[in-house]
């Protein structure tokens, strides 16, 4: 029988056909939630914005027990910069702010960059880690090797939250990175040794809460030998450290948390000095004069103790360590009588101790008008030692930083000479004045500020050797620009 293309029993069939020709529906799966914005994200940022930090609340009129501009905090971190001759480049690092400037919703940003000497730029910033916290104490620091890889050691304050290890994966590249190693330390103080070409790796472990100090190395970045203790004494311990010009020589300075006496027990209450070098990546570690240490140190009284601050009552906030022309160290602390802010607490006298090749000799030189008032000590070729601290008062006068200061002496500490404020008539406070390794003359300290009694914005700054100030660019429109000169 002859079918008609109009025929229904036609048209049945092909729809019939049709319906078996399309295939079966797929399964939709569940749709997924959209990624939160990845931490680990190399991302080129649009200036130099720094975080805002606070700790304590202690109430009016000072507010916090301290707090501001916290780009370059703490002196526990170091280095955060480095002059590299033949790159003609200062690479430095920064905790940098997510833009939700408070108490507590900003988000630490861990920033590396560097100064081009030869055009007087700098680049976009490149963001290697959103640290999910506000808190500064999270803050990264820098380390090169020979090959010129740069290495960021982006902290963590206890062991709530991890800590990484970066690589870039060029030489004197700041574009793109690797991540080594995912892992919790705390208060890092990465030296890179360039006689022996290894890395000695000062930091911190919290244990039952708290402070330990530890050393580690490597001979690449990548592989480590375990955590050594140097010193767990009474509650606990801060390091400052510093390395040598260009030799393996690596010496720390710490002080103790009390668990008994006076000034108090705790945190609040650090006192003392110790001293400790060692020669050999940590292999060996020696008191001043040269003597063996059997580490570690777990009682107040030990071979490496400078000053019993503790039978004084007195508190003491370590700063630098720097050394003369001698291979003598010199480290530089103030003294308080307490931790709170405010004058109860004064005076807050600043000293260095000069260990001469037969003793310590201890030279006050200068007050300021808070414990957290950190600048960096420089001695340098001449014989000069300049110190570039906030010791003026500042907008925000008993708090946190003040105005930057110039200072120098010509007879090893002796007398010290006030050469200018850097900073006159700020809007906010500035904190934490650091030095590069290898400090070049145009790129000589590298700071933040913001106001000590409440959130804001903060800038970063760098200063010359001889005391101009520059602002780094808070945003930028093309891919380099000049820092903006401040009066």
């Amino acid at each position: 029988m002859k079918i008609s293309r109009h025929s229904p029993l036609l048209l049945l069939a092909l729809a019939a056909g049709a319906f078996a020709a399309e295939p079966a529906a797929k399964k939709t799966a569940a749709p997924k939630a959209p990624p939160k914005p990845d931490d680990l994200t190399t991302v080129v940022g649009d200036g130099y914005r720094g975080i805002w930090y606070m700790n304590q609340k202690v109430g009016q009129p000072y507010v916090y027990k301290y707090s501001g501009g916290f780009g370059t905090y703490p002196q526990q971190h170091a280095p955060i910069a480095i002059h590299v001759a033949s790159q003609k480049k200062t690479f430095f690092v920064y905790g940098g702010s997510a833009g939700n400037v408070s108490e507590t919703k900003d988000e630490l940003q861990h920033y590396v960059s560097y100064y081009d000497h030869a055009t007087g730029t700098v680049p976009r910033p490149v963001r290697i880690l959103q640290k999910r916290t506000e808190d500064a104490h999270d803050n990264p620091t820098l380390s090169i090797d020979a090959a010129g890889h740069l290495f960021v050691f982006s902290s963590a304050h206890g062991t709530g939250r991890p800590s990484y290890l970066w690589r870039s994966k060029k030489p004197y590249d700041i574009a793109g990175w690797e991540l080594v190693e995912k892992t919790n330390f705390s208060y890092t103080q990465p030296w890179y040794l360039p006689q022996s070409k290894r890395f000695l790796f000062l930091h911190t472990l919290y244990k039952n809460g708290q402070r330990t100090l530890n050393w580690k190395s490597s001979p690449d970045g990548r592989t480590w030998t375990a955590p050594t203790l140097i010193a767990h004494i009474e509650m606990g311990d801060y390091q400052v450290s510093f390395r040598e010009g260009d030799t393996d020589r690596v010496a720390t300075a710490f002080d103790l948390h009390p668990s008994h006496g006076r000034p108090g027990t705790g945190l609040n209450f650090r006192t003392n000095i110790y001293y400790l070098e060692t020669r050999d990546a940590g292999v060996t570690w020696t008191t001043a004069d040269g003597k063996p240490v059997t580490l570690p140190l777990t009682k107040a009284d030990n071979p490496a103790l400078v000053r019993d601050y503790r039978a004084e009552n007195l508190n003491v906030y370590l700063k630098d360590v720097a050394f003369t022309a001698e291979g003598h160290p010199v480290i530089m602390y103030l003294t308080s009588k307490g931790f709170d802010p405010g004058p109860k607490s004064g005076p807050f006298q600043w000293y260095t101790a000069r260990w001469t090749g037969r003793e310590w000799v201890y030279r006050p030189f200068a007050e300021s008008d808070h414990n957290y008032d950190h600048g960096s000590l420089y001695i340098e070729a001449d014989g000069t030692w300049r110190v570039i601290a906030p010791m003026g008062p500042g907008p925000q006068p008993y708090c946190t930083g003040g105005e930057m200061e110039l200072w120098t002496s010509r007879d090893q500490g002796a007398t010290w000479t006030k050469v200018k404020s850097l900073t006159p008539g700020s809007r906010y406070n500035h904190t934490y004045a650091r030095r590069p390794v290898n400090a070049h003359p145009e790129f000589y300290a590298l700071w933040a500020d913001g106001s000590a009694l409440e959130p804001t914005p903060s800038s970063l700054y760098f200063a010359t050797k001889e005391g101009k100030i520059f602002r780094l660019p808070a945003q930028m429109t093309g891919p380099t620009a000049k820092p903006e000169p401040v009066p």
